[in-house]
């Protein structure tokens, strides 16, 4: 009777195969050649090691500081790690580049096109993060800010019950019908989420065109709770391949191969996500034209961070705009490239090129953390801070608690970044959205109930202690007489 132990003594790796193997094996009474034979259908591939040398990439980026040095330098010791990864064929870097998590990570604005394999961890959580612009001809802008205002969701959760828009059924069947996005709670979220734009740097902007004079609305959003759970659901299928086929990579670059059913189902799933995620943008846009009564001159979208497919080559745009029309196939006008809040937001339009490999920036990047820039602005007052960068545009906050980490001195010089775009060739800028006004989450966490329930124990405990010195001085004084 041939063992497992046979198996290990003839070179195999222990797995799950083993069973049905062995079951195969002694049911059938195989030895020698005959055993050899049916080893060589059932065992599993050779396991794909990283490569041996990084594979190239256009460095679409210049440093005008000490400080972008550092961003730079880190950037670039991550894609050194990252471009070993053995589904890697192509990549890029962007003027926005910067560090999105531990070295080997995609940047910020990067670009990694892959044969065959679709990394989760290249599109990360934010899966679908896109701009949609809408042309509302003359309207005026602080109307228009006003009634978006009033119309927006920002923050955690989705919205209330009487608040909520109806989510298509043509989403719904498609959710239904895929096990990345069947679940009960994603098909919750698909409706309690669809027209909420989440915090961060998520915004809802309104301003003018430099060309025409016309207002634009503009909003910045991702997929929310809808394409967090596909990306935890794909990340541990990447893993479980991971680790049965290139154990050498890294769990953050884990991949799903596109040829399998895992694969396919994943991006079906990812094609879903990405109609719901054009469906929460124009919930929102459709309400604030519909109070308005604004007429409709022009729309148009685009996501930033998503995967784009051509043939077998998969790109994994970590905030990076694409341009060839071959990566939308609903495109309807140029790109959407905003900066930051007190900027105007570019629109671009361009060709593939060897250096952008058919995508141009998402926006500015960042230079530090939320945290190092917080704390770059000690000894200044939030509000003075605040009244001296948004000086001439009408810059609000959902929760009305200011974010200093959104404020535009968190991020890159745009002029910076604009001169960079035309430097590297990346693409034409056709006309400049001038700043009105700009809605973000702002600091929605000060007031977030578990902190409030953690500072009320705090005060608590310190009442409680406070209570207790004043006893133990009371009883000594009492000791005393």
């Amino acid at each position: 009777m041939t063992t497992g132990q046979d198996l290990l003594d003839l070179g195999f790796k222990p797995g799950k195969w083993f069973k049905d193997a062995l079951a195969h094996i002694n049911d059938h009474d195989l030895s020698g050649a005959a055993l050899t034979a049916y080893l060589d259908t059932v065992k599993p591939a050779p396991t794909i090691p990283l490569l041996a040398a990084p594979v190239a990439y256009h460095e679409n980026i210049r440093a005008e500081s000490a400080v972008e040095q550092d961003n730079i330098d880190y950037v670039k010791k991550s894609m050194a790690l990252l471009m070993r990864t053995p589904t890697v064929v192509a990549g890029a870097i962007m003027p926005d580049a910067c560090p999105a998590g531990p070295l080997g990570t995609i940047p910020v604005g990067g670009v990694v096109a892959t044969l065959r394999a679709i990394h989760p961890g290249m599109h990360s959580a934010d899966i679908c993060c896109s701009v949609m612009l809408t042309n509302l001809g003359k309207a005026d802008p602080k109307t228009v800010l006003d009634v978006a205002q009033r119309t927006t969701h920002f923050g955690p959760g989705g919205r209330e019950e009487g608040r909520q828009f109806a989510l298509p059924a043509e989403i719904a069947a498609e959710m239904a019908a895929n096990p990345f996005l069947n679940s009960a709670r994603s098909l919750k979220m698909a409706r309690e989420h669809l027209g909420t734009q989440g915090d961060g740097n998520h915004f809802l902007y309104v301003g003018v065109s430099a060309a025409t004079g016309d207002t634009m609305l503009i909003s910045h959003h991702g997929s929310r709770g809808v394409g967090a759970v596909l990306y935890g659901h794909g990340m541990k299928v990447a893993e479980f391949f991971r680790r049965e086929i290139s154990p050498e990579t890294a769990p953050a670059n884990a991949w799903i191969p596109s040829d399998t059913v895992e694969g396919e189902n994943y991006w079906q799933a990812l094609q879903t996500v990405r109609k719901w995620t054009k469906q929460n943008h124009l919930v929102l846009h459709d309400a604030i034209v519909a109070e308005t009564g604004a007429a409709v001159q022009q729309r148009y979208w685009n996501e930033h961070n998503f995967v784009f497919r051509d043939g077998d080559v998969f790109y994994h745009a970590k905030g990076a705009t694409p341009l060839d029309t071959k990566f939308m196939p609903d495109i309807t006008g140029p790109r959407i490239v905003p900066l930051n809040m007190a900027q105007p937001i570019l629109i671009v339009e361009g060709d593939t090129n060897e250096n952008n490999l058919g995508f141009a920036p998402h926006g500015a990047g960042r230079n530090l953390s939320r945290t190092r820039h917080k704390f770059s602005k000690a000894g200044q007052t939030t509000e003075e801070i605040f009244a001296e960068e948004t000086q001439g545009i009408d810059a609000r906050f959902f929760f009305n608690r200011i974010d200093i980490s959104e404020l535009p001195s968190a991020y890159k010089n745009a002029e910076d970044v604009k001169q960079q775009i035309t430097e590297f060739n990346l693409a034409t800028i056709i006309d400049e959205i001038r700043p009105y006004g700009c809605i973000m989450a702002g600091d929605w966490e000060q007031d977030a109930p578990w902190r409030k329930k953690k500072l009320a124990k705090k005060a608590a405990e310190a009442a409680a202690a406070a209570e207790g010195a004043a006893n133990s001085q009371a009883d000594a004084s009492a000791l005393a007489e």
